[in-house]
């Protein structure tokens, strides 16, 4: 029931309600609504919390968005609401900070600037119903500076792999 939050105006932004960090908020802020997304008509794939792969190499400077599965239902558009599942790790250390499939409940939020930070926001758009997205989140896109202590330290790449349960 805990959203990820994204406090833009207090230079933070990854998803939320982690056990791990109480807390925090970490990707998505704002409202979180109890839609019940239907799944007999998503991929296998998505019934089943997915491995992140920790890419080679220093953490790019720009949001990196791979679509590990396309969807093939309806696009996500910025302002529009979405109920997603989602893994956040650290790009440094591969350390998990937030995953609603720990939390055994979908994620739904607002696709907008506040209510999950900007990384979210940008690498979600255009993204279908049914699809597996990676993102790779610069600081700058994330929680910056700041980061979100204690689970996100300053100046922290992040990897997300989100699937898109629906929209609205």
């Amino acid at each position: 029931m805990l959203a990820c939050a994204l406090l833009v105006a207090a230079g933070l932004g990854a998803c939320g309600g982690s056990s791990k960090a109480p807390g925090v908020q970490l990707a998505p802020t704002g409202g979180q609504t109890s839609a019940t997304p239907t799944t007999a008509s998503l991929p296998p794939a998505l019934s089943h919390k997915p491995t992140v792969t920790l890419p080679k190499g220093p953490p790019p400077s720009q949001l990196v968005v791979k679509d590990l599965i396309k969807g093939s239902g309806t696009s996500a558009a910025a302002n529009g609401t979405v109920t997603v599942n989602y893994v956040g790790v650290l790009y440094n250390t591969g350390k998990q900070f937030d995953s609603s499939w720990s939390r055994n409940q979908p994620f739904t939020t607002p696709l907008s600037a506040g209510s999950v930070i900007p990384g979210w926001v940008q690498g979600i758009q255009g993204m279908k119903v049914g699809g597996r997205r990676e993102l790779i989140i610069p600081p700058a896109l994330a929680y910056g500076k700041k980061g979100s202590p204690p689970a996100i330290p300053p100046n922290s790449t992040l990897i997300f792999v989100v699937d898109l349960l629906s929209v609205s």
